[in-house]
C-alpha cells in the first residue's frame, strides 16, 4: 500500500509538472524560459549507506548483539528440552500435585522463550535505528546539498527496501546523483563500486546489517 502511494505521488509530481509547464508555455513563455524545466534526480540510500565508513562498525555491533541473543535462546531451549525429558521419564511416578507443578514450570519456560525471542528482535531493530539514523541524516544532508547545487527539485530513492520492486523502473543515468552524493560525503565512487561489485550482481549493495525495513532518510 505504501509503495503504491509513493508511486502515485511520483506520477502526480510528473504529471503536475508537465501540465504546469504546458500551461506556462501557452500563457507566459518568457516566465517558463527563466524558470527552466522540472529536474528530477534519484539515488540509492541503501547503497550509499553500505559504502560509508560507519557501515562496518554497524555491522559488527549488530552481529555481536544478534549472536549473544541467539546463544541465550539456545541455552533456554536446551533447558526446556532437558526439563521436558526429565518430566517424561518421571511423570508416571509423580503425584498429581508434582506433575501439575512441573507442567506449569514447562509452560512458563516455553512462554519465556517466546517472549525473549520477540524482545531480542525488537532490541536489535532499536539498536539498528540508533546506529543508522545519524549516518542516514548525514547522507540526507549530502543529498540536499547535491540537489541544491545541481538544481534538482525532487530526488527519489531508487531502492524501496529489501525484496521490493524499485520505485523508479526506468530513469536516465544522467539523473543518477549517487556518485555526486558519495563525493559530497568524501567517498571515492570508483572504490565504492569496486568494493560493492561482488555483492551487486542483479541488484544494489546491501545496507549495513539491516534487520528489517529500509534506511530511508526522514526529513526533520
Amino acid at each position: 500500500m505504501k509503495k503504491n502511494l509513493v508511486i502515485a505521488f511520483a506520477a502526480a509530481l510528473l504529471l503536475g509538472g508537465l501540465n504546469a509547464q504546458a500551461q506556462a508555455q501557452t500563457t507566459t513563455p518568457a516566465t517558463t524560459a527563466s524558470a527552466g524545466p522540472l529536474k528530477l534526480g534519484y539515488t540509492n540510500i541503501d547503497y550509499i549507506l553500505s559504502q560509508t565508513p560507519e557501515a562496518k562498525d554497524i555491522q559488527n555491533q549488530l552481529t555481536i548483539q544478534r549472536t549473544q541473543s541467539e546463544n541465550e535462546l539456545k541455552r533456554m531451549q536446551k533447558e526446556l528440552e532437558d526439563k521436558y525429558g526429565a518430566y517424561e521419564k518421571g511423570a508416571a511416578q509423580m503425584s498429581d500435585v508434582i506433575r501439575k507443578d512441573r507442567e506449569t514450570e514447562l509452560q512458563g519456560l516455553q512462554a519465556r522463550i517466546q517472549e525473549f525471542g520477540r524482545t531480542a528482535e525488537q532490541s536489535l531493530q532499536t539498536k539498528y535505528q540508533q546506529l543508522v539514523n545519524p549516518v542516514v541524516q548525514k547522507i540526507q544532508k549530502g543529498i540536499d546539498a547535491v540537489a541544491k547545487e545541481n538544481g534538482y527539485q525532487y530526488v527519489f530513492n531508487l531502492d524501496a527496501g529489501a525484496n521490493t520492486i524499485p520505485i523508479l523502473l526506468v530513469a536516465p543515468e544522467d539523473n543518477n546523483i549517487t556518485e555526486l552524493v558519495l563525493k559530497k560525503l568524501g567517498i571515492d565512487p570508483a572504490k565504492a563500486a569496486a568494493a560493492a561489485k561482488p555483492a551487486t550482481t542483479g541488484g544494489s549493495a546491501p545496507a549495513a546489517a539491516k534487520p528489517t525495513g529500509s534506511a530511508t532518510p526522514k526529513k526533520n
